[in-house]
């Protein structure tokens, strides 16, 4: 094909896509304002004229990709479609914000700028300019709501067309999604969304178990469909006889939690019985009470099939704080098995797949009265006014939040209460205001009285007791999990720092005489005379009674003139040992060879395109294997470069690993394992089963067939007749692992047995 041929085709193919996305616009419940979008387009398509992506494709696909996901899968309107067409326009090319404005309004140009602030070095290399910028993110996103969806809908276009990076980029890319978006699209309610980045998070971390887990669930399809034919027979014909419209389907678990349940519980694919869950969606009339709705089929289905009573979730009459609303429940099948069922009406499935955006199509109903996501954006804007100091911690204590599942509990007037999961009476308290928090003595759950730290479960009724003489203790941070209830602790607990500072300076200054008297010389020598570093801990110390003046000024001015101090300064003890450990170390190094001596100081830059080979040389490895996750030859890993140019290797499902990914994806490297005959890595068996005379024997023996082991501990319990055990041996590979988990799978009693996750 010709140059020409080649750009008619691309002209062409950029033609299609647009067409798409006016035709997705056109069938949603928007005002028709097409012309805004088409001249967002015009504008976009100029703009990147020339630019292409990695993959090759003309630049002006992606954003036409992230319009159509902002569009179809989000629901929104022509404000953010065009926002979205531009979002990349003011980064990438000559134009400005105040271009923008200009053309299109205060309202895509703000969205654009927001967009523009956030994407540039969101992720630096810098730690703490990588949270601030996430707080500048949650702050913009404050501000309008529609900044973060298309940015998350960026997110999952380059999550889509990841395969052109190199392995270490996908590798940084996938950490940060699975650390920041997917848990934000969760939290924003956009289901569908969140499950499909976790879903491409996993296929490029694991390939190999993706494509095994693919094949499973395949194959196990018959079967399922089966299980669900016998189910569902019965549960047609009464639904029908309640003359509604409705459809009932099955739906498949997500790859991604599968295997979550799996690496959890450590168990295998056919031990997980919950593959899918049936859904029952009915269509709703003027008039028409949802709620009365949701149980009239929940005692239809019960009438025909005995309940689970523990696995009721009335999520209809108190919607989770992303705002999502069905009636779930679990009954015994047919067949024997446990089956769940979500009852929700189109609009609460709307809501669950499209998140808060799909609120906006149900307005002039005015069928939801209190907007949830009003409520998280208060909180994050309060948690934003009072920052931690220390930007490095604020990512981890916003997104305290973002995972969090929720409990209710209710007030003593009867107002209920949304906090996550593990929430205390504490956290309560702050819930309240922050005030009652920082007044906060005790608190009574059900009419009894608790500690501040009492973890509180739903259905609580809590009651705060304050007192205006208490005040927040540092101990406190060890009792809140919410970031509100942190945030304002910290808070206070610095206004109180100032105050006890202030209270000392004032004592300090009126020792000495006047603020005047008060000058540097005379401050080193009060600093050195308490032997600390900053005049805030010496004006904290004097404020809080932990240091005291001396009788008379005559002891600090009789000091020696010195500048340096006595060797007390920690800085300088540290320098000083440091230069006579070099030095020593020097000494011990002469006649060595130079070559030897300055490869021990200063290691070999490591190549972080390339793929780094993890061998052994000399008995000895090129890397560091992680204790958090502690990986094995054959496990899926990546590499971290650290500190000292070290090559830390973690599993790629490690938790910290995803914060590594997240914060340094600068300092991520791919990784392949090396052979291994020398050196041994240490891993963890677990067992379990029926406890009888000689069955760790037994064990013992079948191990000890065909291969030696290297045992390092056993730690086996016994209760009621069942036992537990504990195997920490050394292996040389995931193989030795899953050979001796095999045998020790065949010793008669033993029910459960899997590689432990340390």
């Amino acid at each position: 094909m010709s140059e020409e041929d080649k750009l008619a085709a691309e002209e062409q193919m950029i033609e299609n896509e647009f067409q798409a996305l006016i035709n997705d616009y056109l069938n949603s419940n928007h005002r028709r304002k097409v012309e805004v979008i088409t001249k967002a387009f015009n504008m976009a398509k100029e703009a990147h004229k020339g630019a292409r992506r990695r993959s090759g494709e003309p630049y002006i696909m992606h954003p036409l990709a992230v319009a159509r996901i902002v569009s179809r899968e989000m629901g929104l309107g022509s404000t953010s479609i065009s926002a979205a067409l531009l979002h990349d326009v003011v980064e990438d090319t000559e134009y400005t914000v105040e271009d923008i404005q200009v053309i299109f309004g205060e309202k895509i140009a703000h969205i654009v700028d927001g967009l523009t602030k956030i994407s540039h070095g969101m992720f630096g290399e810098n730690v703490s300019a990588q949270a601030e910028n996430f707080r500048k993110l949650l702050l913009t996103m404050s501000e309008d709501i529609r900044v973060i969806l298309i940015k998350i809908a960026d997110r999952l276009h380059n999550m889509r067309t990841l395969s052109s990076m190199t392995p270490a980029k996908q590798f940084k890319i996938t950490g940060e999604t699975l650390y920041i978006y997917a848990p934000l699209a969760h939290r924003l309610g956009l289901f569908a969304i969140k499950t499909e980045l976790e879903e491409l998070c996993f296929k490029y971390e694991h390939p190999e178990v993706y494509a095994e887990l693919s094949q499973k669930v395949e194959e196990t399809a018959r079967e399922r469909d089966q299980i669900y034919g016998s189910f569902a027979e019965p549960v047609i014909k009464a639904l029908d006889k309640m003359n509604i419209e409705y459809e009932m389907r099955a739906r498949v678990k997500s790859l991604y939690s599968i295997w979550k349940k799996m690496q959890a519980k450590g168990i295998d694919f056919s031990e997980v019985y919950d593959l899918f869950a049936v859904r029952i969606i009915f269509e709703t009339y003027p008039g028409m009470d949802e709620k009365k709705q949701c149980w009239d089929i929940y005692s239809a289905i019960t009438d025909i099939y005995k309940l689970r009573p523990d696995r009721i979730r009335d999520w209809v009459s108190h919607p989770k704080a992303n705002g999502y609303q069905a009636l779930h429940l679990t009954v015994m099948g047919p067949d024997g098995k446990w089956i769940e069922i979500q009852i929700r009406s189109r609009r609460m499935d709307d809501i669950a797949e499209k998140g808060f955006a799909a609120h906006w199509k149900y307005k002039e109903n005015r069928i939801e009265e209190d907007n949830e996501l009003d409520k998280w954006l208060k909180t994050i804007q309060e948690v934003l006014a009072n920052p931690n100091p220390n930007a490095i911690d604020f990512l981890d204590t916003v997104k305290m939040n973002l995972f969090a599942s929720e409990i209710f509990v209710f007030t003593p007037k009867g107002e209920i209460k949304t906090l996550p999961l593990g929430a205390t009476a504490l956290d309560f308290a702050y819930t309240i205001h922050t005030r009652v928090g920082d007044h906060c003595l005790g608190a009574k759950v059900n009419h009894t009285l608790v500690p501040l730290s009492e973890k509180l479960k739903s259905g609580d009724q809590v009651e705060i007791l304050t007192s205006e003489s208490q005040q927040p203790q540092r101990e406190w941070l060890n009792y809140v999990t919410t970031a509100k209830a942190r945030t304002k602790i910290e808070a206070a607990l610095r206004r109180q720092r100032r105050r006890i500072c202030e209270s000392g300076q004032k004592m300090l200054e009126e020792f000495v005489g006047s603020p005047e008297q008060l000058d540097n010389t005379l401050y080193n020598k009060t600093l050195n005379y308490y032997k600390v570093e900053k005049r805030e801990d010496l004006h904290y110390g004097l404020g809080s009674g932990e240091l005291k003046l001396p009788d008379s000024m005559d002891k600090l001015l009789k000091q020696r003139e010195s500048v340096e101090p006595k060797q007390d300064n920690l800085f300088v003890r540290y320098m000083k040992q440091a230069m006579s450990g070099f030095k020593k170390t020097s000494e011990e190094n002469k006649g060595a060879d130079a070559e030897v001596a300055v490869s021990q100081v200063k290691p070999g830059e490591i190549d972080r395109k390339a793929v780094y080979k993890l061998k052994e040389v000399n008995f000895k490895k090129n890397f560091i294997v992680a204790s958090c996750c502690n990986p094995l030859p054959g496990d899926e890993v990546f590499g971290f470069i650290t500190d000292k140019n070290e090559v830390e290797v973690h599993k790629r499902s490690c938790e910290t690993g995803i914060k590594l990914k997240s914060r340094f994806g600068e300092r991520i490297v791919a990784t392949e394992w090396g052979d291994y005959k020398q050196y041994s890595f240490l891993s963890s068996i677990v067992f379990s089963g029926i406890d009888r005379i000689g069955i760790l024997n037994t064990i013992l023996s079948k191990l000890a067939e065909e291969i030696v082991v290297n045992i390092k501990s056993v730690n086996v319990t016994s209760k009621d007749g069942i036992f537990e055990g504990v195997f920490n041996v050394h292996v040389h590979s995931v193989e030795d692992v899953n050979v001796l988990i095999s045998k020790i799978a065949k010793v008669d009693g033993v029910t459960t047995v899997h590689r432990a996750l340390i």
